[in-house]
C-alpha cells in the first residue's frame, strides 16, 4: 500500500525553460541509469525479500523515495517545457523560435504525445524496459546490482549537472547527486553487515566450493597471445580477495577438444550440403 503528499521532496525551480534539457532529462526518468529503473528494482527487491524483515523495509523506503525521484524529474521536464504553445499547427505556421527549438535539438513527442510533460522513455525517446530491472533473491548480489545503479545513476547526475547553467537545475541535480551517495553508501553498508567481502564471496556462499573446480577458481586468464600481457595486478597474484584462495596469471589454453556437432535435424530444413556433413566433410573425403 502506497500513500503520497501533494508536495515534493525537494523544490524543484527552473529559470529558463529548455527543451533540449528537457530530452536529457528523460534519461534520467526512463533510460537504464534512470530513477524508474533504480525505483521498481528496489521494490520487486523488496516484495520478493526473504530473511530479516530489516532488508524488505529499508528497500521499501528506498524504492518508495526513487518515486519521488521520477515525480521530481517528471516536473523539472515540465518545467523545461513550459512556454511552448499546444497549437503545432499555429506555431509552425508562425515559424515560433521556441518550436525551432523543439523541433531542431529536443523530442517532438513532448509536443505531439505528451502535451509538453514527462514521458516514459530515455533522452533519445527510446521507452523504458523492465528487463533492466535485477533483483535476484540473493540479498549480496541485488547489493552490489544497486551499487552499480546508484554509481550509474550519479555519474548521469554530474553530467546533466554539467550540463545546465540553469541555477534551479543544479540546485534540483546537486539533491539527487547527495541521495545518490547515500544510496551507494547503504548498499555498501548492507554488505559489510552481511559480513563484508570474506563473508560473502563468492556468491551465492551457500554453495560449496567442494564442488567447483578448483583448478579454475582463481586463476586470471590472459587471451593475449600475440605478445606479454600487461593485465597483471592485485587480480594476478596473492591472496584472493575473499581470502579463500591464491590469485594466479595463466596464458589461455583449450582443454576441450573441437566441438564436432551431428547431422541436422531433416525437419528444421536445412541445407542438403549439411545433411552429409557439409564441404568441410567432402575435402577432407577428397585429401583421404
Amino acid at each position: 500500500m502506497f500513500y503520497h503528499d501533494g508536495k515534493l521532496q525537494y523544490e524543484v525551480k527552473v529559470d529558463k525553460p529548455n527543451p533540449q534539457f528537457a530530452k536529457m532529462l528523460q534519461q534520467a526518468i526512463g533510460g537504464i541509469e534512470g530513477e524508474m529503473k533504480v525505483c521498481l528494482q528496489y521494490l520487486f527487491q523488496a516484495w520478493n525479500c526473504r530473511g530479516p524483515a530489516k532488508y524488505r523495509d529499508m528497500l521499501l523506503d528506498t524504492g518508495t523515495e526513487e518515486m519521488a525521484h521520477i515525480e521530481m524529474l517528471a516536473t523539472a521536464v515540465a518545467l523545461n517545457l513550459e512556454g511552448a504553445s499546444n497549437e503545432l499547427k499555429d506555431d509552425i505556421a508562425a515559424g515560433s523560435p521556441f518550436m525551432e527549438q523543439v523541433m531542431g535539438g529536443a523530442n517532438p513527442r513532448h509536443i505531439l504525445s505528451s502535451g509538453m510533460g514527462a514521458m516514459a522513455v530515455d533522452a533519445s525517446g527510446v521507452p523504458f524496459n523492465g528487463s533492466w530491472v535485477i533483483g535476484t533473491g540473493n540479498i549480496a548480489a541485488d547489493m552490489y546490482a544497486n551499487v552499480t545503479a546508484e554509481s550509474a545513476g550519479r555519474t548521469l547526475a554530474a553530467r546533466l549537472w554539467k550540463a545546465t547553467d540553469d541555477r534551479g537545475m543544479k540546485d534540483m541535480l546537486s539533491f539527487l547527486l547527495a541521495r545518490d551517495t547515500m544510496h551507494q553508501n547503504q548498499w555498501l553498508a548492507v554488505l559489510e553487515e552481511l559480513g563484508g567481502l570474506e563473508g560473502n564471496h563468492p556468491i551465492p556462499n551457500t554453495f560449496p566450493q567442494a564442488d567447483e573446480n578448483k583448478n579454475f577458481n582463481y586463476n586470471f586468464i590472459s587471451t593475449k597471445i600475440d605478445s606479454e600481457s600487461k593485465a597483471k595486478g592485485r587480480w594476478s597474484e596473492g591472496k584472493s580477495v575473499d581470502g579463500k584462495g591464491e590469485f594466479t596469471f595463466d596464458k589461455a589454453k583449450p582443454f576441450g577438444k573441437e566441438p564436432n556437432l551431428g547431422a541436422p535435424d531433416p525437419a528444421g530444413f536445412a541445407q542438403k550440403e549439411q545433411m552429409s556433413g557439409g564441404l568441410k566433410s567432402k575435402v577432407k573425403k577428397i585429401i583421404d
